[in-house]
């Protein structure tokens, strides 16, 4: 192991790992040394629980693992599973979700909180506990989970959507925050056939999407040798790809006073043209070129 990435002596904590994608994450970082919490919400039988079979299977292949079946609402609960079990928390991977898809007139009130108690509260609860131990041992890896459907949108997941494009700003907000005491917060961006998008794929494509083929890109954002903060990264079927905000160079008006609707409406294609667009990667960078495009024009 001396030659692989490893986490040994690093301590993780999944939640939603007792199927799916959690389940792969968990059982990469307990092959390459980390102990794990492995949390699976479980109201009933916990001795049966797929967080307990699997806590089991990796205890069976020589690794380190507990199980714990607190809701993500209850996150300070799961990070205290990691205390008490393992006395530290090194890692903590953002997975749990689930799905109530209706379009917004069929979409009640419920259907939307639902969604934001366990995607984006969850996440922030549960990030939150883990956050007092990472910055007083000077060291922390947050993975967020977005979705397609949360950059581009989706018919049917208005909340579902909402929440995702949530996670990403919440994580870019947490890497500067965090910076300062070597925690680093990333997101990936998984399309993956899971129970949750089992209806998506055909069956002869879901082989192809194995979960598994996702853990690769996690479990490098998580290990202390990588060096971004704050980005996003897509992963299916082995392709791996960045995300990056895109700005028009657009068009500043001499004299907003006199801006005018009739004025965007003839300027439109100027306004929306690519050919000279920029990537600002911060809000610094952003204010310093809108700065700097105004002080040219006026110039």
């Amino acid at each position: 192991m001396s030659n692989l990435l490893n986490f040994i002596d690093k301590v993780a904590v999944i939640t939603g790992a007792g199927r799916g994608l959690g389940r792969e994450y968990a059982m990469l970082l307990a092959s390459r040394g980390a102990s794990v919490v492995v949390n699976d919400l479980c109201a009933n039988d916990h001795s049966s629980s797929d967080a307990t079979k699997l806590v089991k299977q990796i205890e069976h292949s020589g690794g380190k693992a507990i199980a714990d079946h607190n809701s993500v609402e209850d996150g300070q609960k799961i990070v205290q599973t990691a205390i008490d079990k393992f006395g530290r928390i090194d890692i903590l991977i953002n997975n749990a979700g689930i799905l109530r898809d209706k379009s917004i007139l069929k979409m009640t009130d419920d259907d939307w909180d639902q969604i934001y108690r366990v995607h984006l509260r969850g996440s922030f609860v549960t990030t939150r506990a883990a956050w007092t131990h990472f910055r007083d041992q000077s060291y922390g890896r947050v993975i967020m989970t977005s979705s397609p459907s949360g950059i581009y949108g989706n018919f049917g997941q208005a909340n579902y959507s909402a929440a995702k494009l949530g996670l990403l700003s919440l994580a870019r907000t947490l890497a500067i925050e965090g910076e300062k005491y070597n925690i680093k917060c990333n997101t990936i961006v998984p399309v993956a056939a899971t129970r949750m998008t089992e209806d998506i794929f055909p069956d002869e494509m879901k082989d192809r999407f194995n979960p598994k083929y996702v853990a690769p890109m996690v479990g490098y954002l998580c290990h202390e040798t990588c060096p971004v903060n704050g980005e996003a990264f897509e992963a299916a079927a082995g392709y791996f790809g960045q995300y990056r905000w895109q700005r028009s160079k657009g068009k500043v008006f001499e004299k907003p006073e006199q801006v005018s609707i009739e004025d965007i409406d003839k300027s439109w294609n100027e306004l929306t043209d690519w050919k000279e667009s920029t990537n600002p990667n911060s809000m610094q960078d952003h204010m310093m070129t809108l700065f700097d495009q105004i002080a040219t024009n006026d110039n």
